[in-house]
């Protein structure tokens, strides 16, 4: 039976045919035999072509293996390749007393079944199992798995990430306090031990805007719902981290991964109520209760919708991806029973708690003209900057993390990835403290939409990838 990060995960285990009895050897066993009719040779065809693999579990144990191969040598023109299905299977197993260690599927070469033409053919599948004693302890079975993520030429790729990352950090420290150290110390000093002195004097670039910087910002229940939801992702994923570097996600732990992300998710959503309201109450916001459920919508909303539209394509090709109607009403349930009421009991101790927004200095009462600004220091420009560098720290573990989820491969060196998650929160950090200080001494004061939107730019390469 599979768990529900296995079923959200597209996973639909069924029964196969195959009979491996514990170091029970078999020599060309007959599977069954089969008449393939033209449209399941034309179907089997394409899946050859697409390089289609099977994933199989033996003792929880993943096995994979590719259905068929094409065969290209000698020939130029794509319309003389021969296309071939596999038809022998042979299992190799590692036993170390009565513990199964290692379990691994390999092809016949030359047992198969011609595809190229548009013909029914006749097809006997047969498999063979071979056992052989290992020393490897069983507490160490699945070190051959986290094997390919730590080969010594991909941990140089995944340390050569670290320092890319550290690099660009260093230079973000230095350039930040070339900026405070050099340009806003004056500046502090002057403001802060004489004031008078530093009324008659000339104000420009952001000290001339002083009076506006801390102005609301406009669709402050919105904004307020983006911090809050912003904070419970965020806490989600450093749970997701601290469960991943304790051991829980071991590779055949089969969709541990979605399941927590559920759980959390729906633990979690006090925290962004407690964040939104508390911050909309302090920006003077009244209708908190709408704020609330503004919060609640802002991701969960956008989610409905792209899985309504996704779950439709998956019912349309009958692709296991599509839900079944009881896991949507098991997620539907922890929503409404779960989520929902902590959401308000965050939302009511954010209320209760709020604090009086305590700016550092007096807020003007009509809001300065922004000047003219040139191009490369407009919104899109500077959000996509944004965005631009923190991505450019991660991409290369991106794409293993893109490995695991599109391919067979299994991700396990989470300790690396947690240090470039924390690089990522540094230049994340870095780069938005950079840009808003060019942004005030641009005089402009509105800051608070575009840094907000500067992460949903940086993340947009990430959904896109997911999605297409």
């Amino acid at each position: 039976k599979e768990a529900l990060g296995e079923v959200l995960n597209g996973d639909r285990l069924v029964s196969a045919p195959y009979k491996l009895n514990f170091r029970e050897e078999k020599d060309s066993s007959v599977v069954c035999k089969k008449k393939l009719s033209k449209d399941e040779v034309v179907f089997f065809r394409k899946a050859v072509e697409k390089d289609y693999y099977f994933q199989m579990y033996y003792d929880d144990l993943p096995i994979w293996g590719f259905i068929g191969k094409v065969d290209k040598e000698g020939k130029a023109d794509p319309s003389e390749y021969k296309y071939y299905l596999y038809k022998h299977i042979q299992f190799d197993v590692l036993y170390n007393k009565d513990r199964v260690i290692e379990i691994s599927a390999r092809m016949d070469p030359h047992l198969l079944v011609d595809l190229t033409e548009d013909k029914e053919v006749d097809a006997e599948f047969m498999y063979t199992v071979k056992w052989k004693e290992t020393d490897t302890p069983f507490e160490k079975r699945m070190e051959r798995y986290s094997m390919s993520s730590s080969l010594p030429h991909h941990l140089e790729i995944h340390w050569f990430s670290i320092i890319n990352s550290c690099v660009t950090v260093l230079l973000l420290t230095g350039f930040l306090a070339t900026i405070l150290m050099r340009v806003l110390k004056n500046d502090f000093i002057k403001y802060g031990q004489d004031e008078e002195a530093a009324d008659d004097q000339e104000e420009t670039g952001w000290k001339y805007i002083h009076g506006d910087v801390f102005r609301f910002p406009k669709y402050k229940s919105l904004f307020a719902a983006a911090l809050g939801s912003g904070t419970q992702l965020f806490t989600l994923t450093v749970f997701i981290f601290m469960l991943a570097l304790v051991g829980v996600f071991y590779p055949y732990n089969r969709g541990a991964l979605f399941t927590a992300l559920v759980v959390i998710y729906a633990l979690t959503s006090g925290i962004a109520g407690y964040v939104a309201t508390s911050f909309y109450c302090q920006l003077e916001g009244t209708n908190w209760v709408r704020n609330l459920l503004l919060t609640g919508c802002l991701f969960c909303g956008p989610l409905f919708l792209t899985f309504c539209f996704l779950n439709t394509v998956a019912i349309a090709y009958s692709a296991t991806a599509a839900l079944p109607f009881g896991t949507i009403v098991v997620i539907v349930l922890i929503w409404t029973l779960v989520t929902s009421p902590l959401l308000v009991l965050g939302g009511i101790a954010g209320k209760n708690s709020r604090a009086e927004f305590q700016a550092p200095c007096r807020t003007t009462k009509y809001p300065r003209e922004i000047p003219p600004l040139p191009w490369y220091r407009s919104a899109i420009p500077q959000m996509a900057m944004a965005g631009f560098l923190p991505f450019s720290a991660i991409y290369i573990e991106l794409y293993y993390i893109f490995a695991s989820v599109w391919g067979h491969r299994i991700y396990t060196i989470y300790s690396i990835l947690f240090i470039v998650f924390i690089i990522l929160l540094i230049v994340t950090a870095f780069i938005t403290v950079a840009l808003t200080y060019f942004q005030l001494a641009a005089e402009d004061h509105e800051w608070w939409w575009r840094y907000i939107n500067s992460i949903f730019v940086f993340i947009s390469p990430m959904l896109f990838a997911l999605l297409f």
